[in-house]
């Protein structure tokens, strides 16, 4: 069927609230959901109208927690007898952690379900609309289906691949060099943009880089949120029926970008979940001093072969296969990092292993903070590749966003591809 500008409307909502949980949900995905009073809204209307026929919203939290479903459902409570349910995803059939979402539909007696897009993970795969349909409630799908699969890339990506989804940060002068020949690279970037990073390892399940990038800068690579930017909430509260109607910080402009709702209420994290480090350290260069030891956070140390070097207690030596170069096979690293349950890797290293990355074909997005400086001929360059012999096999890239954060630019790349369904 058709869908109206009202459904666009609510699946946009919950569109928004499905991001509030990308701090926390890892392993899961990220969903939303939103319960409307289908008898009351007016399709002649506008947004005002629209947003006061909202009887329940919630969005899934953190892994094991209650389903998107499951909070909106009670926030409506009665309401949702006969209402229609705007879920990001597939409901879930299946009994897991939690019990099944399109169950708990059914029992409270909504009308109709429209859902963004069909779950590809096995378990549940077609299963959770089938369920509802044969019930006799109408389900309609594919409403802003492309929007729900990017604010679950990374599930998706590794349902689909089977490893996670790759993000590699770089950050560059406009010449497009990372240090001066000395080596001396702090500070390239704004710290802006330094903020703005910290949202982007919040949200990994791992953060990867190499033993020179710990030598030369001797990072925590952790996540502070005390660094977070201004408008960036680490977790936000799940929105109370109460003060559904009339609220204001719906977008009545039907915008397709997430980052057109902003954040309006939120807590102080308890806990903040920390991404596993993981760090190729092929000759057991790191010293137990380094600052990645420092907190009592897993550490994976990445090696071919083992040594008989003293690691920290919550340290781990992992020995992954050698690729033809001899070095850690990336393809063996990732699978064994989806073995593990990791969703996303945040790339923050140096040079060589970006390159490669790159020359494996293994990433799925590429975020370069770019500063308007220049560092000359002799600098550091920004990626050590082995690059294709020929244009034709030159890989395409797509500019997916491009915005300034303080005074340097903020580019986001995906090739070809990377997000195809």
């Amino acid at each position: 069927m058709p869908f109206t500008p009202a459904d666009q409307f609510f699946m946009q909502y919950a569109l928004e609230l499905a991001a509030r949980g990308r701090f926390t949900t890892h392993p899961n995905p990220n969903v939303g959901c939103v319960i409307v009073a289908a008898e009351q809204v007016d399709l002649s209307a506008g947004p005002q109208q629209w947003r006061d026929c909202i009887v329940g919203a919630g969005f899934h939290e953190r892994a094991g927690g209650p389903h998107a479903e499951v909070f909106a459902l009670r926030a409506a409570g009665d309401r949702a007898r006969g209402a229609t349910a705007y879920v990001t995803l597939e409901p879930c059939s299946h009994h897991g952690r939690t019990p099944p979402c399109a169950e708990a539909l059914l029992k409270a007696a909504v009308g109709r379900v429209v859902v963004a897009m069909q779950d590809p993970f096995p378990a549940v795969s077609g299963r959770g609309i089938e369920l509802l349909r044969n019930a006799g409630i109408q389900v309609d799908v594919g409403l802003l289906s492309d929007e729900a699969f990017a604010v679950s890339a990374a599930f998706f990506t590794k349902v689909a691949k089977q490893r996670p989804f790759v993000q590699v940060k770089l950050a560059a002068s406009m010449d497009g060099k990372t240090a001066l020949a000395s080596g001396e690279s702090k500070w390239i970037t704004s710290p802006q943009a330094r903020r703005d990073v910290q949202v982007g390892r919040a949200q990994a399940g791992a953060i990867l880089s190499g033993a020179g990038t710990v030598l030369a800068d001797d990072p925590s690579l952790n996540v502070r949120v005390e660094e977070f930017p201004a408008d960036v909430l680490y977790f936000q509260e799940q929105p109370q029926a109460e003060q559904l109607r009339g609220s204001e910080h719906l977008d009545p402009a039907l915008k397709k970008s997430m980052q057109a709702f902003a954040p309006q209420t939120g807590v102080a994290p308890k806990h903040v979940r920390q991404p596993l480090r993981v760090i190729i350290d092929h000759r057991g260069e790191i010293s137990p001093q380094a600052r990645i030891f420092q907190d009592q956070n897993p550490v994976w140390i990445v090696r071919t072969q083992a040594l008989d070097v003293a690691l920290p207690a919550h340290a781990q030596e992992i020995i992954v296969a050698a690729g033809a170069d001899g070095k850690v096979s990336l393809p063996a690293l990732l699978e064994k990092l989806a073995t593990a349950n990791i969703l996303s890797v945040w790339v923050e290293s140096g040079a060589r292993l970006a390159g490669a990355l790159l020359d494996a074909n293994l990433v799925d997005e590429l975020i370069l903070y770019q500063a308007p400086k220049f560092l000359g001929s002799g600098a550091k360059e920004l990626l050590t590749m082995t690059g294709p012999t020929k244009m034709a096999a030159v890989q395409e890239w797509q500019v997916v966003a491009c915005q300034q954060v303080g005074p340097d630019l903020k580019i986001t790349m995906r090739p070809d591809g990377a997000l195809a369904k």
